[in-house]
């Protein structure tokens, strides 16, 4: 069984970290993980560089990328796009998929884009119009989902909501994000089973966890029990989110390989190769990784 990776290791695992690498180690990263065999990669956000300075350069690193996606007609770049000012340098890039994003819980959505939920998706209505014109692809994020660092649990009927709301707007598939890394097995099988008996097919949906409390893994696996088929993951374990006060780093793009593959399913990377990519991370960077495999030296 094949199990699709997203790999958001240069946007979602670079925007969180103090040293700011310069746009070609950007560039350089991406057409590593290329190599390794991680066909989906999120490479930038056009987000305000005054908010996210990590991503300020996102134009430049994704027009870097036109060769190496002119190479590969099986890869897939994306970037995060907040609102139409953003999607308009975003259709300056040879980019066809772009990612909109949303949180459960007010308080969150006013600490991380400063509006409401219902803003939020007022802001992306015109990014779906003028993305269905261009031809580019819209996937979208939901974060919060499992638990707020400001408001504490989340109602699963407002998940199962949001998650047609994107739907119904015409987002392919949802991801669902554990902002904080709070979720467990067993909440993660009430919100999906939720989601699928309201409607939702589990093809429609991915998985976004942040290791916080050691529970990223299983939380793929309990997922994979339900029937999804792709989880988005970071190189090193590298991220967190400057708007979630105690969130870690993502689940390891190079720990969830290898526990897929010990598991007999496929996902079409190289492990020792992607192993020796976030071992070069780790010297830009600057510190060491938070994977386990970086720190066993495997």
């Amino acid at each position: 069984m094949k199990i699709d990776i997203v790999e958001v290791g240069p946007r979602d695992g670079l925007q969180n970290e103090n040293q700011i690498l310069s746009p070609s180690v950007k560039s350089k990263l991406i057409k590593k993980l290329s190599e390794v065999g991680l066909t989906n990669i999120e490479v930038g956000a056009f987000v305000s560089s005054k908010w996210v300075p990590q991503m300020a350069d996102s134009l430049k690193v994704a027009k870097s990328t036109k060769t190496i996606l002119q190479k590969n007609s099986k890869l897939k770049f994306s970037a995060l796009v907040p609102n139409e000012r953003g999607f308009i340098d975003f259709l300056k890039s040879p980019l066809k998929e772009a990612s909109i994003f949303a949180a459960c819980t007010e308080s969150f959505s006013q600490k991380n884009i400063n509006c409401s939920v219902d803003e939020s998706f007022e802001r992306f209505k015109p990014i779906i119009a003028q993305a269905k014109k261009n031809k580019v692809k819209v996937r979208a994020y939901l974060s919060t989902v499992f638990g707020c660092p400001f408001d504490g649990k989340v109602s699963t009927k407002k998940v199962t909501k949001l998650v047609h709301r994107f739907l119904d707007a015409g987002a392919y598939e949802v991801s669902l994000g554990d902002t904080i890394g709070v979720a467990t097995p067993k909440q993660i099988k009430s919100v999906v089973n939720t989601l699928i008996k309201s409607g939702v097919k589990p093809q429609k949906l991915a998985g976004h966890f942040h290791d916080t409390r050691g529970t990223a893994l299983s939380n793929v696996l309990a997922c994979i029990d339900l029937g999804l088929r792709k989880f988005d993951s970071c190189v090193g374990g590298l991220g967190g989110c400057p708007y979630a006060p105690g969130a870690a780093g993502n689940l390891a793009t190079e720990d969830l390989v290898y526990t897929l593959h010990e598991m007999g399913f496929k996902t079409g990377v190289d492990l020792e190769k992607l192993i020796e990519v976030a071992r070069w991370l780790q010297t830009q960077v600057g510190h060491p990784l938070n994977s386990h495999l970086s720190m066993s030296g495997v």
